[in-house]
């Protein structure tokens, strides 16, 4: 596999992913097994958030995103980067498979990106939103 070097390119292809990949594990693929990944919220009530490990927990992430939502819409409206710090706002629309309840939020991603490789992951969104509509 060639190495995708630069922040932008390992973003996009990381979004790509998310999109199109069929294995949860090509988007780990992405991630530093050192990687500070955290996506605040309440983590008794939302599995998918919280503190995850490496290129497993990165890929538990998806895979539990997958199990528990539907996908209604994903929008990235920009991208910013600075050196190796990326941040992507968007818009989300998920709809919560055991509740039916519509998850729409703003959110901004902050990663870093060194060597190719994610080594830095925050998720901003309206966590509220989020846990009340997994109740």
């Amino acid at each position: 596999m060639m190495t995708i070097q630069t922040p932008l390119a390992v973003t996009e292809a990381f979004f790509r992913r998310i999109a199109t990949a069929e294995d949860v594990f090509e988007i780990a693929e992405l991630v530093s097994e050192n990687v500070d990944w955290l996506v605040a919220g309440n983590t008794t009530v939302v599995p998918w958030i919280g503190r995850k490990q490496g290129k497993a927990g990165a890929a538990e992430f998806y895979a539990q995103i997958r199990e528990e939502l539907t996908s209604e819409r994903f929008e990235i409206k920009d991208i910013l980067v600075k050196d190796k710090r990326v941040i992507a706002v968007g818009e989300l629309a998920s709809r919560v498979k055991k509740t039916g309840r519509l998850i729409e939020t703003e959110f901004v991603l902050e990663m870093m990106v060194e060597e190719g490789l994610i080594t830095r992951f925050r998720m901003f969104e309206d966590s509220y939103a989020v846990s009340e509509a997994c109740r």
